[in-house]
């Protein structure tokens, strides 16, 4: 079968560049490779691409291709005295490389760049602040490790009188091929670990690192209505990168230390009251405290324990809130204790007289006895 002609393989016109022959290639290889291409396509798309690659390899050696606008197939076909195809394999092979990256989301796609860039490492700082703090903000200062240039190398990583040399392994690209058959993979280099240079004689201060590891103090503001668990981000303060990498973020959780008295839930908070039998039974005021001072609440005559108040906005404006919370007071109705003579004697005519009184004392006793009757029936 007649071999068809490259340029029309790659969709070009015959004066194109080398630039365009490149772009043409990836964008042909990547629509015909097999990867891509499964099923009853699969056998159709594996010719299409050897047939692509076969283009490609001709026309992008400059010596082929002149030899092939010459004489066309007959110029470049090894068996009537033309170039070797296994010419020009490495542009080939390199070309592949950054399609297989971009095929497969490879980091490696980018060639001669020198030694590869990395980022910095994020780091977590946990900071335990009070409700009052969590609910008002707060203006604080934290202490966290920090790196800095070190004064015996001046960065260099290298012993003073001495100096780094280039990585013969990747010849200081930071980074190999591993070839297979007709992929190219990239890979950090595992002798200088992506950074081009080997050290022979690291510095004993840094040993080898170029840098030292110190505290630094760093401002940081709470917002106010902030909860247990969010997250401020310090950006650029977590460790930095590597071969002139950005540096990491730095992320401050926080915690929120136990309240003596309130307990949070979203924006509202939830306390207990005391309360006196006396007071429960007769009503009165009752003065509660709030995270901003005091507030009151009427106590209706006959309170029962478990009865709860709202106090409506004396909660906590959260972050994304437009209002503030409520304020929940839960009624604990307490029971005296540690009586005298004269008070057991008082308590003892008082439970006569509600038991002459009949059922209208106590509601709820009545209603829960005649649960516990059904229940038994």
């Amino acid at each position: 079968m007649a071999k068809r002609d490259y340029y029309e393989v790659l969709g070009l016109a015959k004066g194109a560049s080398e630039e365009d022959i490149k772009k043409a290639y990836r964008k042909a290889a990547m629509k015909h490779h097999p990867d891509r291409n499964q099923g009853d396509k699969a056998k159709e798309a594996e010719e299409k691409f050897k047939e692509v690659k076969e283009a490609y390899e001709m026309l992008s050696d400059p010596k082929k291709r002149q030899a092939y606008d010459q004489f066309g197939h007959a110029g470049v076909d090894p068996n009537m005295g033309a170039g070797g195809a296994g010419q020009g394999f490495g542009g080939f092979a390199d070309a592949f490389g950054d399609i297989f990256g971009d095929i497969f989301g490879g980091a490696g796609g980018r060639r001669g760049g020198g030694p590869q860039v990395y980022r910095g490492n994020d780091l977590s700082y946990a900071m335990e602040i009070t409700l009052e703090e969590a609910a008002s903000g707060k203006d604080t200062q934290i202490r966290i490790p920090s790196w800095d240039e070190c004064d015996t190398c001046h960065g260099s990583g290298a012993k003073p009188g001495t100096s780094a040399k280039t990585c013969a392994t990747c010849n200081g690209s930071g980074t190999v091929h591993m070839r297979q058959g007709f992929f190219s993979v990239q890979q950090t280099c595992p002798h200088c670990r992506g950074t081009g240079k080997i050290i022979p004689e690291p510095c004993t201060t840094c040993h080898g690192q170029g840098k030292i590891k110190k505290t630094k103090t760093l401002e940081v503001k709470i917002p106010a209505g902030i909860n247990e668990g969010m997250r401020i981000r310090s950006a650029g303060n977590g460790e930095p990168g590597t071969n002139g990498g950005p540096a990491g973020d730095l992320y401050i959780e926080i915690r929120i230390k136990q309240h003596e008295i309130f307990e949070r839930d979203g924006d509202d908070l939830h306390c207990t009251v005391p309360v006196a039998l006396t007071s429960a039974a007769l009503g009165g005021t009752v003065e509660v405290p709030t995270l901003g001072g005091k507030a009151e609440i009427e106590i209706p005559e006959g309170t029962q324990h478990g009865k709860t108040f709202r106090l409506r906005g004396k909660g906590i404006k959260g972050l994304r809130s437009s209002y503030p919370g409520d304020l929940y007071c839960h009624i604990q109705v307490e029971t005296p204790v540690k009586l005298t003579e004269h008070q057991r004697k008082l308590l003892k005519e008082l439970d006569e007289s509600f038991k002459k009184g009949g059922e209208k004392h106590s509601p709820n006793a009545k209603s829960w006895t005649d649960r516990v009757k059904n229940i038994f029936k």
